[in-house]
């Protein structure tokens, strides 16, 4: 099979597709114009556009009117040179790869559509027309196809460089483009049903195909080193041989060395050290591959296995963690108190660190971002407990149900499906017993709970910007804690959608840091030091790692004791309680460094 790093060195061996592509959408017309012409639902066809065209209104007639010509040949023409010559000309540097993807895809699809229509010869359906017909067969429509792979080869391009919010709703957007643009058709009259779905077939399968062809070389472009910085910088790569792939880590390598860091140690991970023998590094003390991991010279060909004998002698400019939120917990906990620059490169199921950080998701422009930017001082959690010893947290610690839902998360479906695995698990979890537990906050006299989960956050957000803790920050000083206790099934939709709603956190008394929301399903507590003691022994979590199950937990902030390489100005991407993003984090910096 050929993957796609073989696909992008020889485009040609892709496109070849297309041919074949054309053929199939030949052959699915002569079939809707002849065996199945009338079999359901094609035998129905013609009550659609009747439908449609008896119901006309002046307002659908106008809005139809505007969606037909953004996607009439001018339109498309002309706006495809516009959008090419923007990533050519206006871009930091010209994205050839990218502004090809977006031509080549748009010419295809029309050769596409202009050789099938020689094939397939199909009347418009037999209602008013509101444009004038086109000679072409009805068979595929042509405004269809262009505006599927314009709009949505311009969303893919925004998938790529978007992020946050903004990405959601750009790429929504854009993508919508072709379906209105498919009902303004029928509306109009000038296509059946089956001409305007073989019109997104032939434009998304264009996408498919042309994007197989192109677009991993745009990665290799974005991986070009920048002009390097004066002088050589020494940065140890922590890698999880399983999430960070060769691809990604060689396109790793090729930023780093375009920041200046020309001598390069690389570690893969192991289920015994998930640090990868990070350790040695930090210190400068030496030590052999066997001992630290699988050392690299300054340039190794390839950033992968054991290459050079020792760890370099003296502490390095930069620890980069190629992972997941397990991954970077296990360096956090070793560079933090250090000084030492942390940089984070997400290659994990969840990343929740990353995208509370603001990072991008994708693994190589998080690294240039981060690179790009300044080193900012963020709280870590320090946690213990019976049976663990002490260790670092910057994400959440949990137990109970959460902890479950972590345990029990399938490895082959978190390998299929990511994070949505552990909605499964979760899933399994929901009509567990609920636990008895006391918590002591900043030393104070301890308050008896019942609930099915605790979480203690550094950050708050979880997948999809759910705000399981909203005023959780890494830079306040504190950590918040959240009770989740919902009953029946009212409890559990009424905490969904509190939390879906993003809501501000009502304080239950003035003067307390006590707060409850969700009719009592959630309880939220903020502290500098957290002690939970629980019944019985309960499942416990920390960033995503299991815990062996325990019945005490005690969190405690240290604050700015990791330095994080964030983008400049250095935000959190989390939103505080009114919705709006939270203050620049480099202010606060610099503040601090001043006194």
């Amino acid at each position: 099979m050929t993957n796609a790093h073989d696909v992008g060195a020889r485009p040609g061996r892709a496109l070849l597709l297309l041919p074949v592509q054309a053929v199939l959408i030949a052959a699915l017309g002569l079939l809707v114009t002849g065996p199945l012409a009338h079999h359901w639902p094609l035998s129905a066809e013609d009550d659609v556009n009747r439908a449609l065209a008896d119901r006309r209104a002046p307002s659908a007639t106008s809005l139809t009117d505007w969606l037909s010509l953004v996607a009439d040949t001018q339109t498309v023409i002309g706006l495809t040179l516009l959008c090419v010559l923007g990533l050519l000309l206006v871009a930091r540097a010209p994205r050839w790869w990218e502004a090809g993807f977006l031509a080549v895809a748009v010419a295809a699809q029309s050769a596409i559509f202009l050789l099938v229509t020689l094939v397939v010869n199909r009347d418009r359906p037999d209602v008013p027309h509101l444009d004038g017909a086109p000679p072409t067969s009805s068979f595929p429509s042509g405004h269809v196809g262009a505006s599927a792979a314009l709009y949505g080869g311009l969303a893919v391009l925004a998938a790529r460089h978007l992020r946050g919010a903004w990405r959601n709703l750009v790429v929504g957007l854009l993508l919508l483009v072709p379906l209105a643009v498919a009902f303004s058709r029928l509306y109009r009259g000038m296509h059946h049903p089956s001409d305007v779905v073989a019109g997104l077939l032939n434009g998304a399968c264009t996408l498919l195909v042309v994007g197989a062809a192109l677009l991993p070389n745009a990665r290799k472009d974005e991986a070009e080193p920048e002009p390097a910085v004066r002088g050589a910088r020494r940065a140890v790569v922590v890698r999880h041989p399983h999430a960070c792939d060769d691809g990604t880590a060689a396109r790793v390598r090729a930023v780093l060395r375009g920041h200046g860091y020309a001598e390069q140690w690389w570690t893969d991970t192991t289920p015994e050290d998930p640090s990868g023998g990070l350790a040695p590094y930090l210190t400068g003390t030496g030590a052999d591959a066997d001992a630290a991991g699988s050392a690299g010279p300054a340039e190794p060909v390839e950033p992968l296995g054991p290459v050079g004998p020792v760890a370099p002698l003296g502490p390095v400019d930069l620890v980069v963690v190629c992972g997941g939120d397990g991954t970077v917990r296990a360096c956090a906990d070793l560079v933090a108190g250090t000084g030492t620059p942390l940089a984070i490169v997400p290659c994990g199921t969840g990343n929740l660190l990353a995208r509370n950080l603001g990072l991008p998701v994708e693994p190589v422009a998080a690294l240039r971002e981060a690179l790009s930017g300044r080193a900012v001082g963020l709280d870590v959690g320090r946690i213990r407990g019976d049976g663990l010893a002490p260790t670092r947290f910057a994400v959440m610690a949990g137990a109970g149900f959460d902890a479950a839902m972590v345990r029990d998360a399938s490895p082959r479906l978190k390998e299929r499906l990511g994070w949505a695995a552990y909605v499964l698990s979760a899933a399994r979890h929901l009509r567990d017993p609920r636990m008895r537990l006391s918590i002591r906050l900043d030393g104070g006299a301890p308050l008896e709970r019942r609930a099915r989960m605790v979480v203690i956050g550094n950050v708050g957000a979880l997948q999809g910007g759910l705000p399981l803790l909203p005023e959780a920050r890494p830079d306040s000083g504190r950590l918040e804690v959240v009770l989740l206790d919902p009953r029946g099934v009212t409890g559990w939709l009424a905490a969904a959608g509190y939390l879906a709603s993003r809501a501000p956190v009502r304080s239950r008394a003035s003067g307390t840091r006590e707060r409850t929301a969700a009719h009592g399903a959630l309880e939220y507590f903020g502290a500098a030091r957290v002690d939970l003691s629980f019944a019985r022994p309960q499942p416990r979590e920390l960033d995503g790692d299991v815990l062996p199950a325990g019945t005490r937990l005690t969190a405690e902030v240290e604050p700015g004791a990791l330095r994080v390489c964030l983008p400049a100005p250095a935000r959190i991407g989390a939103q505080d309680r009114t919705g709006r993003e939270v203050e620049e984090l480099g202010h606060r910096d610099a503040r601090t460094a001043a006194r």
